[in-house]
């Protein structure tokens, strides 16, 4: 087990920025919501903030602060939970590309902590479009492959919040945050059709859908690794888009 503390915040100045020139920013994004009894609010937070800075470790990187309140509403039957609207969420994420952008960074990764987020996926979409470049990790895909390195006995559908993927990531990273009651905490519903419409609550008395007891820190080692290794196609993806448009650019440049 290592650190015990919530990841701090990047601590760079103006200068480390400029001397760096790191053409791709990394955004985690989490949130404010319930996590059961025995997880903290900021679980969604603490787990974008240790994937990007694990990825910033490893990658050319601009590691960017948190968004830490995101699109909980299906959470709001227990206290502790804050939302913003999905217009608010992507209006912010919109900001802060094009601030970049300005600044000459003009790709941007959003490494998201909470599947309720779905506008980001609407983002990343029209980034495509034009403007600042977006990615939106981790995918589906990369998620199912950690799981898979991990040795998870739960699917990403069965262990939904608060389960055995969360609670092994945090027991790895940051095990002081995790509290006692995670060994018996399981809940399991995989019928869940009317989420969206009725919330989280008419599924879970306790917030938790899931095999927490199932978790262990190295699980959660595993998964970080092998979600750090599934980046790099991510960026090399990233970096295609971006020298496709840089010739784009220059054509138009060269016509009469």
């Amino acid at each position: 087990m290592s650190d015990t503390s919530p990841p701090p915040l990047p601590l760079d100045t103006t200068d480390d920025v400029r001397d760096r020139g790191h053409e791709v920013a990394v955004l985690p994004i989490g949130s404010t919501e319930q996590h059961g009894p025995f997880l903290p609010l900021v679980t969604d937070t603490v787990i974008a903030c240790t994937l990007a800075g694990a990825l910033a470790t490893t990658y050319p990187l601009r590691l960017l602060p948190p968004l830490t309140f995101s699109c909980s509403h299906e959470h709001e039957a227990w206290p502790g939970t804050v939302s913003i609207s999905a217009r608010t969420l992507g209006a912010v994420v919109r900001d802060i590309a094009d601030s970049l952008h300005r600044s000459g960074v003009g790709r941007m990764v959003l490494v998201n902590g909470h599947g309720g987020n779905y506008v980001l996926r609407n983002l990343v979409q029209e980034s495509a479009a034009g403007g600042p470049r977006m990615a939106l990790f981790p995918g589906a895909a990369d998620w199912e492959a950690a799981r898979a390195a991990a040795g998870l006995r739960t699917s990403g559908h069965s262990d939904m919040h608060a389960g055995e993927l969360e609670t092994s990531i945090l027991l790895h990273a940051h095990p002081r945050l995790v509290r006692p009651g995670h060994e018996t905490g399981d809940r399991l519903h995989d019928d869940r059709k009317h989420l969206l419409t009725l919330g989280m609550a008419a599924y879970t008395d306790s917030g938790v859908i899931g095999l927490p007891s199932a978790a262990a820190p190295e699980k959660g080692e595993a998964l970080i690794a092998s979600l750090v290794e599934s980046f790099g196609d991510y960026l090399e993806v990233l970096g295609s888009a971006a020298r496709r448009e840089r010739r784009r650019h220059e054509r138009e440049e060269r016509r009469p």
